[in-house]
């Protein structure tokens, strides 16, 4: 992160003009790679999205954001093969609640596993020089979210999956207290809190006595920030918040939402077979 620097003062402004706006610091021109990278994956290049961000990481080696979207790209990639984020899988409970099909061996993803372990060390270490350091609670956030999404959802280690929560819920806090416009890390929170809050209530009851709570509104509130303001994970707070709502029946909402992906992501056919699904609810139960 670059350091701050002193602004000389500016002169008063005479009486009846606007005072001009400080000169914005414009991003590197790598992190164009970043932005080209996830727009791949919602695109499902997923090969090209992991090119693009393997670049980044030559040419910003110390950025653990690098590492970290390496690993978005083989989980969503694990997740496109396993129909994760279909209203199919999202509307069954016995699916959304108990995980993707297959063993936890059979679907063992080393490649992301190792990605984002780099991508969390990374951001550890840089924490440790300075424990306010922006871009390394971010990294910690996704790369906690992405993990217990992982656990919950494709090797069924629930009880992982929401100690992880757990720890990315305090991570997300902290960064937003830091800086408000990280609205990224409200992913992390509202899909925990969407899925904890969908568990029978003999389950949070058991979950409440861990620290862990879950609120379905809340959720999809915080998903709501994300698919607003969100950076590398609008599209796919979007795309979480349509399918929630469709189990809220809030078709509607789903339906604007779903039309919003699949206008801006035209390669993606998986939007588009969504958004048809949503116009024909009746379609989209289990």
């Amino acid at each position: 992160m670059a350091s701050a620097q002193t602004v000389p003062e500016q002169p008063a402004a005479a009486e009846g003009t606007e005072t001009p706006a400080p000169p914005r610091a414009e991003p590197a021109p790598s992190a164009a790679l970043l932005d080209a990278g996830f727009r791949d994956l919602y695109q499902l290049n997923f090969k090209g999205g992991r090119e693009q961000f393997l670049s980044y990481e030559k040419i910003a080696p110390n950025d653990p954001m690098g590492k970290a979207a390496e690993a978005a790209s083989y989980l969503y990639e694990q997740f496109n093969a396993k129909g994760i984020f279909t209203s199919e899988f999202f509307l069954s409970d016995e699916k959304f609640l108990n995980g993707a099909s297959g063993t936890p061996a059979q679907n063992r993803n080393d490649a992301f596993l190792s990605a984002n372990r780099v991508a969390h060390d990374m951001a550890i270490d840089r924490l440790r020089s300075d424990p306010r350091d922006r871009e390394a609670l971010l990294v910690l956030t996704i790369t906690d979210g992405m993990e217990a999404d992982y656990d919950a959802l494709i090797v069924k280690k629930q009880m992982a999956a929401l100690g992880l929560t757990k720890q990315a819920d305090a991570e997300a806090l902290k960064l937003l207290a830091i800086d408000p416009s990280a609205e990224d890390a409200y992913m992390a929170l509202g899909a925990a809190n969407y899925i904890i809050g969908c568990l029978p209530g003999y389950k949070r009851a058991f979950l409440w006595f861990g620290g862990v709570h879950g609120d379905r509104q809340r959720g999809m509130e915080q998903l709501q920030r994300t698919a607003e303001h969100g950076h590398y994970l609008q599209a796919f707070a979007k795309a979480w918040l349509a399918l929630a709502c469709e189990r809220e029946h809030q078709y509607d909402r789903a339906r604007q939402l779903l039309s919003e992906l699949a206008a801006e992501f035209p390669e993606n056919p998986l939007f588009a077979r969504e958004l048809a699904l949503a116009s024909h609810p009746a379609a989209t139960k289990p």
